[in-house]
């Protein structure tokens, strides 16, 4: 066939095709003895050396809200380019992701790398955590945009999906945008990081 046959065969294969989507999974709780046998600070150390980047995810104040929400949250991906989905991570416990579910609607905003502080800040429950920091509103949902952030991602409330101890948000984008030239900032091993200047 040779390579120029063998690339235009691949090419036909890959092309994007419609995904038929799959049976949901039937849920149930995971028992006591199903447990695997991982040490919760272990399973935290070993984790700890996955470096991510930090984003603040934040909602606009539903009906009887006294303002906007807002979280710091390391757990962020893109997720699916056709439809463009991201997803995050957030407890069950959380207090704020009740008030964004709520809002229906969410900004996820990628911290830059000199913005430590305002991550801390969002880290904290029971305060006012938008006291003095500035924002507008972004263009489809109205949830907050920081200023300052390195990107931002504005979305609807997709689907829910449980994961143990945390809930699974696909959020679907509708609109987004990037400063450009400001580097993210990391966490890892349990302390902010950023990235090491090119050679």
């Amino acid at each position: 066939m040779g390579h120029a046959g063998a690339a235009a065969a691949a090419v036909r294969y890959l092309r994007p095709r419609a995904v038929e989507p799959l049976p949901r999974p039937e849920l149930r709780c995971v028992r006591q003895d199903e447990r695997a046998p991982v040490d919760p600070a272990e399973f935290r150390r070993v984790l700890g050396s996955f470096a991510s980047g930090v984003t603040v995810i934040t909602a606009p104040a539903a009906e009887g809200e006294p303002g906007p929400a807002g979280f710091a949250c390391q757990s962020f991906a893109s997720l699916s380019l056709e439809p463009p989905l991201v997803c995050f991570m957030v407890g069950r416990t959380s207090t704020t992701w009740p008030r964004i579910a709520r809002a229906g609607v969410f900004c996820v905003n990628v911290l830059g790398a000199g913005q430590g502080e305002l991550c801390r800040a969002f880290a904290v429950s029971g305060a006012d955590k938008f006291a003095g920091v500035p924002y507008d509103a972004a263009p489809v949902s109205g949830a907050p945009r920081l200023t300052g952030a390195v990107a931002w991602v504005d979305c609807t409330v997709h689907a829910v999906h449980t994961g143990g101890d945390h809930l699974i948000v696909v959020g679907r984008v509708m609109a987004l945008g990037t400063e450009g030239l400001t580097d993210p900032l990391l966490f890892h091993r349990g302390r902010y990081a950023r990235l090491a200047p090119q050679a």
